[in-house]
């Protein structure tokens, strides 16, 4: 499973969906989604244009999380 970060990288900088929205040029719906971990995939513009926003990598921004009933 991956987990996203967005939530807490906006947290710190103390943004609103709207504000990344407005800075990234992305919809307010896909920062939405984002930030509420709805997402099933993302494609590389949109990251490109959080990680710039943020001054992150895409490692900052995503974690792993392995399932554990997978062996």
């Amino acid at each position: 499973m991956l987990k996203n970060h967005l939530s807490k990288l906006m947290g710190e900088k103390r943004y609103s969906i709207v504000e990344v929205s407005r800075r990234t040029g992305l919809t307010t719906s896909t920062i939405s989604n984002l930030y509420n971990d709805k997402v099933k995939r993302l494609d590389f513009d949109t990251l490109e244009k959080i990680c710039k926003l943020f001054n992150c990598q895409p490692n900052d921004l995503f974690e792993y999380i392995p399932d554990e009933t997978q062996e």
